[in-house]
């Protein structure tokens, strides 16, 4: 597997302590973000979304099933992550590894905590009938950030996404043929936002070389200063101060994020 080298490690490690990157960005600063809808003629909703050089493509589908036990008149939410080889030498074949399985709960707590899909209002029939979104997340390049790209590709598929139509007699649904109807979402957009501790920096939207020397990192999902979830990596501990220093660099990027989905997504 190729890692970061030691002399690397050492000299990003100096130049965030002078408050600089290889890129020349700033730390709370995010590369170039590219947001492309409708990449898929079979999904429901699709989007491709590059950060820098990370790249992932997100695709939402959707069918009618049975409601899960504990939510007998709410529609089913399913999200997974494919972190193909083609996106890095890292990556294998074969079943998911921690990385695709953490990655794809992240992304579906944010979703799920955050009530940014009305599950209410995909219950066909309670008890019997509902909805289900299925929101497949593929790599197609890693360098660094994978939770932040996944994570925007994941709003821009659902904000697009149309539902199937459904024969109810026949109980079939008809892919291909789409209603008028968008996925019901929440009026606001929750951002999820991964902050990562590098010695005594804090940092957004780390390159992979970056990526592999963090310490510690830190998911916050949230809109407009409520936060929905969090969930942290690593087994670095914060301290109080560093924890303020994360929900404040969350609150800042956020807005910053928030008017680049809105300018991508008209």
């Amino acid at each position: 597997m190729i890692e970061t080298s030691e002399l690397t490690a050492e000299r990003i490690k100096e130049y965030l302590n002078l408050g600089k990157r290889f890129d020349d960005r700033k730390l709370d600063e995010f590369r170039e973000i590219v947001i492309e809808t409708g990449v898929s003629k079979n999904a429901e909703g699709s989007a491709r979304v590059k950060v820098g050089k990370t790249e992932v493509l997100v695709g939402v589908k959707m069918d009618v099933s049975e409601p899960y036990p504990d939510s007998q008149d709410k529609g089913n939410l399913m999200v997974t992550a494919e972190l193909l080889p083609l996106s890095s030498p890292r990556f294998e074949y074969g079943p998911p590894q921690f990385d695709a399985i953490e990655l794809a709960r992240v992304i579906d707590r944010g979703i799920r905590e955050s009530k940014f899909i009305q599950l209410e209002k995909l219950c066909i029939k309670e008890g019997e009938k509902v909805w289900t979104v299925f929101i497949d997340i593929y790599t197609m390049n890693d360098d660094g950030n994978l939770f932040d790209a996944a994570w925007l590709g994941a709003i821009a598929a659902l904000k697009t996404a149309k539902i199937p139509k459904y024969e109810e007699k026949e109980e079939k649904v008809i892919y291909g043929e789409r209603t008028k109807d968008n996925v019901p979402l929440a009026e606001y957009v929750p951002i999820s936002l991964t902050v990562y501790k590098i010695g005594n920096n804090l940092i957004v939207d780390p390159t992979k070389e970056e990526e592999d020397i963090r310490e510690t990192r830190v998911t916050v999902c949230s809109s407009d200063g409520t936060i929905f979830s969090m969930q942290k990596g690593n087994v670095k501990e914060l301290s109080v101060e560093e924890f303020s220093n994360i929900l404040d660099l969350v609150e800042k990027t956020e807005r910053e994020i928030f008017k680049k989905i809105e300018k991508n997504l008209k």
